[in-house]
């Protein structure tokens, strides 16, 4: 058995995150997602290699996959999808170096338990479909067809639902299935969708059987991500576990997570479950409440309260700074007093903006999403649900109501200027 994941989009649904790193190697406390699909994937015991399809990015991901390869039993290949042009074409891309007649695939911005990922792979049919039950399936491709039966059609995104069964992207396949992927055509979207050749496949008479999963997350939107963040941060720390220095007047509760090389100073107070990674420096007087995720090289300072937020490798926020229900990117830097508010005044349900139209996110609480690189100077304020892209700067003072391009510079008074390309080091044309 061979597994391919497709990984190859851009993630526009987790700007900013993505705007320096992609997909597959945003964090999952202390691993990438990449590797936690590779993990689950260790453990089906059936799977001998693994070809993973990517483009955007790719030399990181190969950078990766060096470093953590040797752990693995199987077989690892990267392939390039070039030009991403959807998950059927990014399928067919994979298929080339598949050298089996069966292949299990999946997306690598889902996540599944091993037990449904072995349930899957030692299926006797020779194409199945996962799927998973939700209460609103209209951001989902829909399946018409009953559990443990057959597909009978697969309807994207319908603003009726039609059943709460919706394609989980997990699929047995045999490797046939690349002759009715050369077949489709380009989707209303521009894409080649790999749900259109299992349409040709069932009317050419072939069997897809549709097999539900007791366990399925949906990654492809920021604030699911930190949503998933926390229940990994659950799973992952579990009891109190303090390899760094810790000083005395620190009040630790609950089930906290220290690495090596770091250090708590005094008068600080960390509330389980909490992760913080190798290196990293928190307080004095700092406050880290559950659920809060911070990441190698990060410096959480003087008086500064972290709630349910995961803050990525080398951030500072050095003093008198709340960070709440946020994601805040790698290297980036807060201000004194830098406020990433969580709550609107009415209580309302937050939405955050994506490609270009806001969604709902079905959340009370969400603060402010930072990418890569960030800088805030002193007192600046974050509305909730805020998208800040990367490089970008925010002057002193300024409050920041609407979503901030990256390689930007916000000035009193909300103007925005684009920063020149010497001071950002992404793909503009991508993003902007």
């Amino acid at each position: 058995m061979e597994a391919v994941i497709l990984a190859a989009g851009f993630g526009r649904g987790l700007e900013p995150i993505t705007h320096t790193r992609p997909k597959p190697l945003i964090p999952v406390i202390d691993k990438t997602l990449l590797e936690y699909h590779l993990d689950n994937l260790s453990r089906v015991g059936t799977i001998e290699r693994v070809i993973v399809v990517a483009n955007y990015l790719i030399d990181m991901i190969k950078e990766r996959i060096k470093i953590v390869g040797s752990k693995y039993e199987f077989e690892l290949k990267v392939v390039d999808q070039g030009r991403p042009l959807g998950t059927g074409h990014s399928l067919l891309k994979g298929l080339e170096e598949v050298r089996g007649e069966s292949v299990v695939v999946l997306y690598v911005d889902s996540v599944y338990s091993v037990e449904d990922l072995v349930n899957i792979a030692t299926s006797s049919s020779p194409y199945v479909i996962a799927a998973y039950h939700v209460d609103d399936p209209r951001d989902y491709g829909v399946l018409i067809g009953d559990l443990g039966g057959e597909l009978k059609d697969v309807v994207e995104k319908p603003s009726q639902p039609i059943s709460k069964l919706i394609n989980a992207g997990l699929y047995k396949l045999s490797t046939r299935v690349s002759s009715y992927l050369e077949r489709i055509e380009p989707s209303p979207r521009g894409e080649y969708e790999l749900t259109d050749a299992i349409k040709l496949l069932i009317r050419s008479g072939f069997s897809v059987r549709i097999r539900g999963l007791r366990f399925w997350r949906d990654l492809g939107k920021s604030w699911l991500y930190l949503g998933f963040c926390k229940e990994a941060l659950n799973e992952r720390v579990r009891e109190r576990e303090v390899y760094g220095r810790v000083e005395s007047g620190v009040n630790i509760k609950g089930p906290v997570y220290i690495g090596k090389d770091s250090e708590v100073l005094s008068g600080s107070y960390i509330e389980g479950p909490a992760y913080i990674g190798d290196g990293v420096t928190v307080g004095p007087n700092a406050y880290v409440r559950p659920g809060s995720i911070i990441l190698s090289g990060s410096r959480i300072g003087f008086s500064v309260e972290v709630k349910e937020s995961v803050v990525m490798e080398g951030v500072h926020a050095h003093h008198l700074s709340y960070i709440g229900d946020s994601v805040v990117c790698e290297y980036s830097n807060l201000g004194a007093g830098t406020i990433l508010a969580n709550l609107r005044l009415d209580e309302g349900e937050i939405k955050v903006r994506v490609k270009g139209v806001k969604v709902p996110t079905g959340r009370r609480k969400l603060g402010a999403l930072l990418g890569g690189y960030t800088r805030t100077g002193v007192n600046v304020s974050l509305n909730p649900g805020v998208k800040v892209g990367a490089y970008s700067r925010i002057f002193p003072g300024v409050t920041v109501y609407e979503d901030v391009p990256p390689c930007s510079l916000v000035k009193p008074g909300g103007s925005i200027e684009s920063l020149p390309s010497s001071e950002c080091l992404i793909d503009k044309s991508v993003w902007c």
